[in-house]
């Protein structure tokens, strides 16, 4: 489970972030650790955007309030980014 202690929105620190940077943390930390876990590096795209269920038939993951648009390569370094930083292993 999340902590509520935690930032993961600005997390890494280290990383320089816009704002569609922190939308996707913060879409990724609203989500369980069950959830994140089920995902698999070794899924193709088409799989990955059918899983999340999130991505609009052009290929970019639907984000609100973004000032671009997240493709597919920088969602799945993100979100490893981000179960790393949970401790979540995947598949």
């Amino acid at each position: 489970m999340t902590d509520a202690n935690v930032n993961y929105e600005v997390l890494p620190a280290t990383v320089r972030k816009d704002e569609t940077d922190v939308n996707l943390r913060s879409y990724f930390s609203r989500q369980s650790d069950e959830r994140l876990a089920e995902y698999d590096p070794a899924w193709t795209d088409e799989e990955v955007m059918e899983w999340d269920d999130n991505f609009t038939s052009d290929g970019t993951l639907f984000l609100p309030c973004s000032e671009r648009d997240v493709e597919i390569d920088e969602y799945r370094r993100v979100l490893v980014e981000h179960m790393q930083l949970r401790g979540i292993q995947s598949k």
